[in-house]
């Protein structure tokens, strides 16, 4: 992926594009959720749900132990979407719903260099376990707890893949080149437990039916490299 290198200033240091991370640690349910009110969750970002299934729409929920990086380590939760990408009519986007994050460097290199919804919360997490654990709590309200088994070890290592991620912050969405490179992936249907707080994006997703659905499958990667391109603003 070629780039021409920018530069930001974050709590007085430099950050250049692209943002590199070198080692991190990752685990994440998919489930099939109603289309409908998927698309009114993420309807102030003027995106398109996909609809791989009829009917149905993705929601992942990921959290990531950041090791080693250019934006330093720390925890990170996602809500995310799968999306159309606009002006595109084939393949798939991820549009970031929800980001809270454990560390302020981060926190405020992603609202502004990207536009992420990035906020503070407390994230503690295992993912050297048995089970992968993660909980989530923001201003002393539990918004969700996750925990997932390791299914069967995939072989050999993937290839790096680039795709688009999408926020939304302050009306303005971006499009996000993302670079992923994973190593040491276990996979298997099902294997999610997830326990929904009383905060409101636990609301929003009992309202999808993730109180009671059953997880479509559950990924771990043991070593994870990623690439963060500057982003775009997409126009309507």
């Amino acid at each position: 992926m070629t780039t021409t290198a920018t530069t930001h200033v974050i709590q007085g240091e430099t950050v250049a594009l692209p943002v590199r991370v070198r080692d991190a640690s990752v685990a994440s349910a998919m489930f099939a959720v109603p289309a409908g009110p998927a698309q009114a969750v993420i309807g102030y970002s003027g995106l398109e749900v996909a609809r791989p299934l009829p009917g149905r729409a993705i929601c992942s929920l990921a959290f990531v132990r950041y090791a080693d990086g250019d934006l330093g380590p720390y925890h990170e939760f996602a809500v995310a979407f799968l999306v159309r990408p606009p002006g595109r009519a084939r393949g798939f986007g991820a549009f970031i719903h929800w980001l809270p994050v454990n560390q302020a460097f981060t926190l405020e290199a992603g609202r502004s260099i990207w536009g992420f919804p990035k906020e503070m919360a407390d994230i503690p997490m295992d993912l050297s376990g048995r089970i992968r654990r993660c909980a989530v709590r923001v201003g002393g309200r539990t918004a969700l707890e996750v925990a997932i088994r390791p299914g069967v070890r995939m072989p050999g290592r993937a290839a790096a893949s680039t795709f688009d991620a999408f926020s939304c912050l302050d009306g303005v969405t971006r499009r996000v080149p993302w670079t992923m490179a994973p190593h040491g992936v276990r996979a298997r249907p099902g294997g999610v437990s997830l326990r929904l707080g009383d905060h409101p994006v636990a609301a929003e997703l009992r309202g999808l039916g993730l109180d009671r659905a059953r997880a479509l499958s559950g990924t771990c990667v043991e070593h994870l490299e990623m690439v963060f391109d500057a982003a775009t603003e997409v126009r309507s």
